[in-house]
This record gives structure tokens, C-alpha cells and sequence, in this order.
């Protein structure tokens, strides 16, 4: 039997896991936007809100789905694998009491002490603006301010890094969260473990490092991510074999806690001189992390699927010994003030001829006369190599795909880059 798969979500993970399982599947989609790399992919693309419940799971009921993968955030949040269930049609991620692990950080950090999970900053929760305000002033240390809601990875704020502890205050003072979280900054480098989780089991995947900041060298302020990197084995240049391994207990002891928990579990580590910590957990694949992940995964994605829905082991995964390197092109003046609505060129086969290079859209608006940019980045070019160094210049050539009007972080995979995290993560340790 041919399984009929519904993908929901219209960014660039979407467009990674769009090509994980066209192949092997009936693939239909539904977005806010029509991405034209996963509408090319599926057999049928709908316009929806990816936080529209009842019009997604009128969709899967019109193309008799038998299986989903919800994408984006907004849609667990807004509970479209709960509706979905209700129907009859098995989604791969968790139900919305489960993805609070992701969309409620009080929650988070709560459940992480209630739960023995390792790896959690000291932290206080907060209704109260300037009661938190208070506690960044007393605080004997710097802290990193987090919204406890969903901010498209950009609304934490770190102190001694990005802003003053005054520049803190302010912020909070402006945006009126209704609830806030302020924890102990973590020092080190960060990096995620992605895992595929279903019926109490753990299936992790190779670690890659996310670079936030908009600008070159580590400067700006935070996007939701303007590229990343993973080697050809299962840790990064800057960790070992025990500090990856560290991660998924972590990831292990939440679905412990979580037994009911499906779908992806993203771990957001920070290796520090004490070891692993958790930044936080998201509840879905990493965008970029996911065009990292995908094409290096050997073991069918839809085998996962299909095992996770009819309560079997999943499968062990297998992946390719091969590292990559993924960098987003982004419009200008992207994250503050994106130019959106610009029309722009891309030279797809300028990847072609790059050899083993990926083209992944993401926020991007497919009109009749070409390609449309939207207030969030645009695409990603993904290179693939036996070394980081020959996936960042199989990246770097590919690249020639972005024409006017996109910027670039050029710096992510680069060796000077890669070193730089290696020699940190040296002096910490001492």
C-alpha cells in the first residue's frame, strides 16, 4: 500500500523533509505560502494556515492522508496534531499538552526540575515585569531574558553578550510579555541533537552547531538562523564522544518523563567547562538543523513514520559519513527591518554545477512573474563533503545562486570559524 503523506508547513525544514519522502510516498502539502521547492515535491499544495486546525484537517480528509508531519511550531501550538488524531490520521509530532516543552519555557524549566533532567540553569518565572526587572539587578551574574511564548527564536536576550543588563530591563519594559523567564547564562558553545521519538523510544541524530547572530563573526542581533554545520561523525570539532553522548541522556530522561511524546525532539545544548547544559527544548526539526540531518540520513524517513504509527521499534538510523554546511540567503536588512516583496533570481543551476549542493526555499512567495521575498529569510544552500572544508566550499560555490538583494552569512563552515570554536571550548576547559 502507498502511503499518502501530508506535509504541513511551507519553510525550508519543510522543504528538506518534502524531499526526505517524496520519493518514497504520495506527498501532499499545506502552507501560508506556496514554497515552490515542495510544491514541485507533492502531488498537491494547499493554502492554509499553518495554525488553522479544522481547514488542515478538512485537507487530509480531501486527499485521504494516512499519515501527517507537522513543520512549524505555530501548528503544534495550536494543536493541529490533537485535530488531526481526532479524525483518524496519525501525526508525526507531539499533541499540544506535549509541545509545551517548546511553546511554554516556564513550563520547561519546571518540568526539568520536577523531572531530575539534567542540565538546567538556575531561573525564576515572572508575571510581573518589574519584579523580574528586579531580579536581573540582584542577580549575581549575567542572565539570559526569554519570553515564555514563542518568539521565532528571536526574543531571548542575553546579558554580557548582547545587551547590558539596563538594555534587559528596557526591553521587558517595551515588549509587556505576559510572562517572562530569566535564567543563568550559560558560557561555552552551543549545538543541537535532533531526535526521532515515538512509542518510548529515542532515535537521535548527528549533532550540528546554529549560528543566531545576523552578521558575520558572531555580530547582530538574533534571526532564526543564518546557517549551520555538522561533521561527517555524530559530534563536532569542539566535543567528544561523551559530551554527545551526555545530550541524549538528556533527550532520553524527557521522553522518560513524556512517555506519550512523538515526533522530533530537539535538544539545545551548551557545552560549557562543567558540561552539558540545556539552553531549551523545541518539539520539531531545527530549521536550518533539519537541512543538515535530511540529506545525510540513509534509513527512510517514511519508515519511521510508518513504524512510529503502528506502534513498532523504530527502525535504527543510518547516515551518510559525510559533513555539511548550510548557509541562508536572507533579504536585506533581514532580521530588523527585511526588505519584503522584492523580486529576486535564483540560479538553480548554479547548484547543479556545484557538485553536491542542495537548494532549499524557504519564505519565499511564488508569483506568476518569479520569486517574491517575505519578511524572513528566503533560502538555504547546503553543501555536501567528506570534511566540513569541502562541504563549506561546495556551499561557497553554489552560492552564486543568490542574486541582488539577499545577504549572506559567508563565515558559517568556514575553517577560521570552526577553529575559533574549538580553541574557546579548549580554554574553557582548560
Amino acid at each position: 500500500m502507498t502511503e499518502t503523506v501530508l506535509l504541513i508547513g511551507g519553510g525550508g525544514r519543510e522543504h528538506a523533509i518534502a524531499q526526505s519522502l517524496a520519493q518514497d510516498c504520495d506527498l501532499y502539502a499545506c502552507a501560508s505560502n506556496r514554497n515552490p521547492g515542495i510544491d514541485a515535491l507533492a502531488e498537491g499544495f494547499e493554502r492554509v494556515d499553518e495554525a488553522d486546525a479544522d481547514a488542515i484537517v478538512h485537507y487530509a480528509e480531501d486527499v485521504e492522508a494516512t499519515l501527517a508531519v507537522v513543520g512549524p511550531e505555530s501548528a503544534l501550538a495550536a494543536g493541529v496534531v490533537d485535530a488531526l488524531e481526532n479524525v483518524g490520521v496519525y501525526a508525526f509530532g507531539p499533541r499540544k499538552m506535549d509541545a509545551r516543552i517548546e511553546t511554554d519555557k516556564a513550563f520547561q524549566r519546571r518540568f526539568m526540575v520536577e523531572n531530575d533532567v539534567l542540565g538546567c540553569p538556575d531561573f525564576e518565572t515572572f508575571y510581573d515585569i518589574e519584579a523580574a526587572c528586579a531580579y536581573i539587578d540582584q542577580y549575581d551574574g549575567d542572565v539570559a531574558v526569554k519570553p515564555a511564548g514563542l518568539t521565532g527564536g528571536k526574543g531571548v536576550k542575553v546579558t554580557g553578550d548582547q545587551v547590558t543588563k539596563e538594555e534587559a530591563k528596557k526591553y521587558l519594559r517595551t515588549e509587556k510579555y505576559e510572562q517572562v523567564v530569566i535564567e543563568e547564562r550559560f558560557v561555552g558553545e552551543e549545538f543541537t541533537v535532533q531526535a526521532f521519538v515515538a512509542n518510548g523510544e529515542v532515535r537521535p541524530t548527528p549533532a550540528v552547531q546554529d549560528h543566531k547572530r545576523a552578521y558575520e563573526g558572531d555580530e547582530g542581533p538574533n534571526t532564526g538562523g543564518m546557517g549551520s554545520y555538522s561533521d561527517a561523525e555524530r559530534f563536532l570539532p569542539f566535543m567528544d564522544d561523551g559530551d554527545y553522548d551526555e545530550a541524549v541522556d538528556v533527550l532520553e530522561s524527557v521522553v522518560s518523563a513524556l512517555p506519550d511524546y512523538r515526533g522530533v525532539l530537539y535538544g539545545q545544548f551548551m557545552l560549557t567547562a562543567d558540561g552539558v547544559r540545556v539552553v531549551e527544548f523545541n518539539a520539531r526539526f531545527g530549521d536550518p538543523e533539519a537541512m543538515n540531518t535530511l540529506p545525510v540520513l540513509e534509513t527512510p524517513f517514511l519508515d519511521v513514520l510508518v513504524s512510529a504509527r503502528d506502534d513498532n521499534p523504530l527502525p535504527a538510523l543510518e547516515f551518510a559519513p559525510t559533513a555539511t554546511v548550510c548557509k541562508y540567503a536572507v533579504p536585506e536588512g533581514y532580521p530588523t527591518n527585511p526588505e519584503s516583496g522584492a523580486r529576486i533570481e535564483v540560479d538553480e543551476e548554479s547548484v547543479t554545477r556545484a557538485g553536491d549542493g542542495l537548494l532549499f526555499y524557504a519564505s519565499v512567495e511564488e508569483r506568476e512573474d518569479g520569486l517574491y521575498t517575505s519578511t524572513s529569510r528566503s533560502f538555504a544552500i547546503v553543501g555536501l563533503g567528506d570534511t566540513i572544508a569541502a562541504a563549506e566550499a561546495v556551499a561557497a560555490d553554489a552560492l552564486t545562486a543568490a542574486g541582488d538583494g539577499l545577504r549572506i552569512r559567508h563565515d558559517i563552515g568556514t575553517a577560521e570559524l570552526v577553529e575559533r570554536r574549538v580553541d574557546h571550548m579548549s580554554q574553557l576547559r582548560g
